[in-house]
């Protein structure tokens, strides 16, 4: 566990309810201060490394808002992130899509078959 640097990519998750998809953010950081990590998108982080239980081993809590965590950028979060960006996008395609009979038919009989 290490401290934040200039530099460092970091990301948070947010989730409405268990139903809800998750929501991911990244950033970076770009100022550090005696105990902060401000990151590009105006978040300031403490920064202090502790155990989180959350998405990651690490976590960085945000300021003034303990329970909220950001945490270093990893490979699986990367990959993670583009699988529910994907579902999102789906979700919201079918959702905003007016189908015609045919176009249900075409689905009916692709999802069947």
């Amino acid at each position: 566990m290490r401290p934040l640097e200039i530099g460092d990519k970091v990301y948070n998750v947010k989730q409405n309810g268990f139903a809800d998809f998750k929501r991911y953010s990244f950033s970076v950081v770009v100022e550090l201060t005696k105990t902060l990590a401000v990151l590009k998108n105006g978040v300031r982080l403490i920064n202090v490394p502790k155990e989180s239980f959350i998405m990651e081993d690490v976590g960085y809590s945000v300021y003034r808002k303990k329970g909220v965590h950001w945490h270093l950028v990893s490979l699986n979060a990367i990959r993670s992130a583009q699988i529910e960006n994907r579902r999102i996008a789906a979700h919201d395609w079918f959702k905003e899509k007016e189908f015609t009979v045919e176009e249900m038919i075409k689905v009916h009989d692709l999802l069947k078959g």
